[in-house]
This record gives C-alpha cells, structure tokens and sequence, in this order.
C-alpha cells in the first residue's frame, strides 16, 4: 500500500515481567502475547514495524542458573555476551511467535522473523574504564574479591545489601547485521532486533568482531537502529500511559505533546526524568529526532491503538 509508514518499537524487558509472582516462562510468554496483541494492531492499520526490546530481567535470570550451576554441579558459566545471546533467541521466540499467531488468526500473511543481532560498540568509550551497570547475583565480600581477581571482575558494594559485578553501558554505533534488517524489512517481513540493546562486539581490526561484557542500553539502541533504517515513528512502549514533569510531586503534570527544544530542556533540568528509566528514553528520542526522525511517542503497550489516534500518549516532535 502506498501509504505504508515504518516504525520502529521499543519493549521494554520489564514488560514481559508483570509483578514478582508472575516471572515464569509461561507468565512471560503471555505478557509478550498481550504486548504483541496491540503491535498487530498496527500491523493491521497499515504500519511496517521492526521491534526492539529489553532483556534486564532475562539475562540477571540467565545469569543467576549459570552461578548457581557452577557453584554446585561443577558446570562451566556462561560469559554475558552470550548469556545476551540466549535471551534475544528467548525473548524473540515469545514475540515471534506470539505475533505469529495474531497476525494468522487476523488473516494476515506476514512473517516474523528474529534476528540474533551485534552492536558495536566503541572499544575506548569512556563507559569502559568506569563500569557502573550492576548485573548477576548480590555476593559477600570475599566471593566479590575472588571474582575480582580470578575473573578480572568489577565489582562494587552495593548500599549494605551485598557485592555486585558491574559493567560497562556504552553508546552503541552499528548494528552489524543492519543489511540483513533492511532487506528483511523491504520484504515486508517483521523483524525483532537489537534485543536487549544488541549483543557488545567491538571490532579487533578489519571488522573481526568480538563480544565483550557490557550492557547496552535498549532505548539506545533501538533510536540507532530508527535513524538507520530511516523509520517514520520510533515508539518506545514501556509502563506508563503518558509522560510526566515533575513526576511523583504535588505539581506533576502528564504531556500529551513535546517540541524536541522542550524534550532537551525537562532533560537538561535534571529533575523530572529518573535515570535508570525515563531518561534514557528522552535522550533516545532526541537523538532520533536529531538524525531527521519525523516523530517520537511514548505510551504503554495497551494503549498503543489510541495513542496512534492521538487520543494519548505523549508524542514528541521536531
């Protein structure tokens, strides 16, 4: 059709966990099929989409099996480029196939398809050399220690409740499988990518790439990934309906509509937006809007129809 537009969708990982008594594989797969409900929603509007999406959660999981399956049955741990791996072949199987169904059940012939996907990052991005991502299990001091210099670990006390290995977060700069996205993406076909904000590879020397043990941030990644592949809507889908100005505060106010010079000053102001959560997806945002992107919303996944009707959600824009 000629009026196809492309969006790209970032999930976030959280999304998939509800509460803590519903973490399961089964409790998750059923969070993606409701997340993936409304994108088919989309779909059926007309919208091409590539999705992007978190695996926090996923990988501490990953992660805490292999610990605790080292510690005793003997068994080899699984390094955290790898652990991102598995949770984007995981989480992308939940998705896939959830939208799989939905799509068929709607008469719709479209195929999904999930792409194990590499970021590079930077090898001497400043985040390197002052890791600060906690991830893996809370240690006591003398476990931490032994990490530290048996596995070249970071590790950080963590406010009284035990040691934690920390990580790197740097800035993502390619997404080396982006010619596969794109030819995948002009099929026509649905493409979940960039999960978990890519798996880390710098590159030693005429791309011989390498995983390393980092995190990248999802939001970041998937503003990458909308500037690359020229989308006309980059959609970050996480917990909240709307955004917020001095969020939790007598004086919070709920937007339906942010200039890109307003995004960029609430960001500035350094109050309203919570470092580990909304921040990020601002800055995201910016960026895209920065590289030519058209327009930006943020709502949650339930109210992704009406947020396209522009009936909610908060929409930024140039």
């Amino acid at each position: 059709m000629a009026d196809k537009k492309l969006a790209v969708i970032a999930i976030g990982g959280n999304s998939l966990i509800k509460d803590e008594n519903h973490k399961t594989v089964e409790d998750q797969y059923e969070a993606a099929r409701e997340t993936t409900f409304h994108i088919a929603d989309m779909i059926e509007a007309g919208w091409d989409v590539a999705i992007g999406h978190g695996n926090g959660p996923q990988v501490g999981f990953i992660l805490r099996r292999s610990e605790i399956a080292a510690k005793t049955e003997g068994m080899h741990e699984v390094p955290l480029d790898v652990c991102g791996a598995d949770s984007q072949g995981a989480i992308g199987y939940a998705l896939q196939q959830t939208l799989q169904n939905e799509l068929h059940r709607r008469g719709i012939k479209k195929s999904v398809v999930t792409v194990v996907t590499q970021v590079l990052v930077d090898k001497n991005d400043a985040a390197f050399k002052n890791p600060s991502k906690p991830i893996g299990s809370f240690m006591d001091q003398n476990e931490a220690r032994r990490r530290e210099k048996d596995l070249n670990w970071n590790v950080v006390e963590d406010a009284g409740r035990g040691w934690r290995r920390v990580v790197a977060s740097p800035l993502p700069k390619e997404v080396v499988e982006l010619e596969a996205v794109q030819t995948l993406i002009d099929a026509g076909t649905v493409v979940i990518t960039v999960g978990g904000g890519g798996i880390p590879v710098i590159d030693k020397g005429d791309h011989d790439y390498q995983g390393v043990a980092a995190v990248i941030d999802k939001d970041f990644a998937s503003s990458l990934l909308a500037r690359l592949i020229k989308a006309d809507l980059f959609l970050i889908s996480t917990a909240v309906e709307k955004v917020a100005i001095h969020f939790g505060k007598p004086e919070q106010k709920w937007l339906d509509k942010m200039t890109l010079a307003e995004a960029k000053g609430y960001l500035a102001e350094g109050v309203h937006f919570a470092k580990g959560s909304m921040a990020p997806k601002i800055q995201a945002i910016i960026w895209f809007l920065e590289n030519g992107g058209k327009q930006a919303l943020i709502t949650n996944p339930e109210n992704i129809g009406r947020a396209l009707k522009g009936e909610t959600g908060t929409w930024i824009v140039p």
